[in-house]
């Protein structure tokens, strides 16, 4: 089946089998941060924007992005490295495998709420799963995070 779409802002056309899961077919492409986890869409570790929206992609056939705006974090350098730095300064990376999906899902928040408080990024992120800690630090790395873009957007 052929389908047209933009990935990470660059417009594509590509022959695609119908049964192919959206997560196979971006890894195809060299987006190897949409990372495999659960395989049953609940740990957040595949997720990548579509149309600006959070998705799983382990759980969409690639098929239904046609016409579709998608975003890995390989289109989003400037941002995610940017937070990055903040999950580090917390040691908030730990094994580093969830970072993508986790910071995929922080940048689409971001964009969605416009001061989330904790109990919010709390249950925004209630998705995504980290094996190596609680996501205390995670969520202190967003808090300082957010305080940090609210003094450069006052500056």
């Amino acid at each position: 089946m052929n389908i047209k779409f933009w990935l990470n802002g660059i417009q594509r056309q590509e022959e695609v089998d119908p049964g192919m899961l959206l997560i196979d077919f971006l890894r195809e492409k060299g987006c190897y941060s949409v990372k495999r986890g659960c395989e049953t869409a609940n740990c957040g570790l595949c997720t990548v924007l579509m149309d600006e929206k959070p998705i799983l992609s382990c759980s969409m056939l690639a098929v239904r992005i046609d016409g579709k705006k998608i975003v890995t974090l390989e289109g989003l350098q400037k941002e995610a490295e940017e937070f990055g730095t903040f999950l580090a300064n917390e040691g908030a990376e730990q094994c580093g495998f969830c970072n993508p999906g986790f910071i995929m899902n922080v940048i689409a928040m971001l964009r969605e709420l416009e001061e989330p408080d904790e109990e919010q990024i709390k249950e925004y992120l209630a998705g995504n799963l980290c094996r190596c800690s609680g996501f205390v630090s995670q969520t202190a790395s967003i808090l300082k995070y957010l305080n940090y873009k609210k003094t450069q957007e006052e500056a």
